[in-house]
């Protein structure tokens, strides 16, 4: 992330930033001599106090944004550590227990960026914290062995996968404006380590044989490969029309795209009241 550019954008949309902000702008401009050295933790306090400093607020929407971002990554973290930690649960010494190990710290970093952002926005406040006692992973005894049985335990980290994925696109919009770009960003990269960690479970599962061994690493029409109680995760995702164009049915370099293939190319978004249905059944 160039700091630089991040303040030569702010100044496009605001040319009087720089008199509001200087010379703490300078101070962190001159953090380029040893910026390798910072840790990336910092970063969210700097610009969190600065943007305070300069525009006099918090901005609502994005602390709404983050804090919903937040309760999914707790949501997951939890869920992963509980995972890795159940003896007899996922196989030991396999490449599946170092995967979900990597994806439990991937969710535990989520979740302490997120904290720090949130905080160095409301001036030092901690955010609430969520421990596993704040979760049901049963759903309401929809997955009464989550904990017990592997498989079980795959399926239910997938939908919490591939909700994620769509919960960020779906937030994405209300980040979008010069002086969020640097949230936006970071908010985007863990998207893309979420899709990443959903990829990865689909064909861990589909090695086990989920879906009759058809599933695939990425998103086919409404297809979960875990049954009903996971309808609500992918509606929608068998849409076709793209910009107002029904993508099912065009030839290009003599290929017709399958309706299949069309769902497939592009992911779709929820909305926050659509994931909070869906994750409801899991707060406890």
């Amino acid at each position: 992330m160039n700091l630089h550019n991040i303040f030569d954008e702010i100044e496009k949309a605001d040319p009087e930033f720089t008199g509001r902000t200087s010379p703490r702008r300078e101070v962190i401009r001159n953090m380029g001599s040893f910026g390798k050295k910072v840790a990336l933790t910092a970063l969210p306090l700097a610009l969190g106090g600065l943007f305070k400093k300069a525009y006099g607020q918090t901005p609502s929407d994005v602390l709404d944004v983050l804090n919903f971002a937040l309760t999914l990554e707790y949501l997951e973290s939890e869920f992963y550590k509980k995972g890795v930690a159940t003896s007899g649960l996922i196989p030991a010494g396999t490449p599946a227990f170092t995967a979900l190990t990597r994806i439990r710290d991937d969710e535990a970093a989520h979740v302490a960026f997120l904290r720090t952002t949130i905080a160095s926005l409301q001036g030092g406040t901690q955010p609430a914290t969520k421990t596993f006692a704040s979760f049901d992973y049963t759903a309401k005894n929809t997955f009464p062995d989550v904990f017990s049985n592997y498989d079980t335990f795959l399926a239910v980290a997938q939908a919490f996968e591939d909700t994620g994925v769509r919960a960020y696109k779906g937030q994405a919009p209300r980040l979008m404006g010069t002086a969020n770009r640097a949230v936006l960003t970071a908010a985007l990269q863990i998207h893309s380590v979420e899709a990443r960690h959903a990829s990865h479970l689909r064909q861990m599962r589909r090695a086990r044989g989920a879906a009759s061994g058809t599933l695939k690493p990425w998103i086919t029409g409404t297809v979960s490969g875990i049954g009903s109680a996971t309808n609500a995760i992918y509606a929608g995702e068998d849409n076709t029309m793209q910009a107002g164009v029904n993508i099912s049915g065009i030839t290009a370099d003599g290929i017709t795209i399958s309706p299949n293939a069309a769902t497939e190319a592009f992911d779709e978004f929820l909305t926050k009241d659509q994931v909070l249905a869906i994750v409801t059944p899991f707060l406890a």
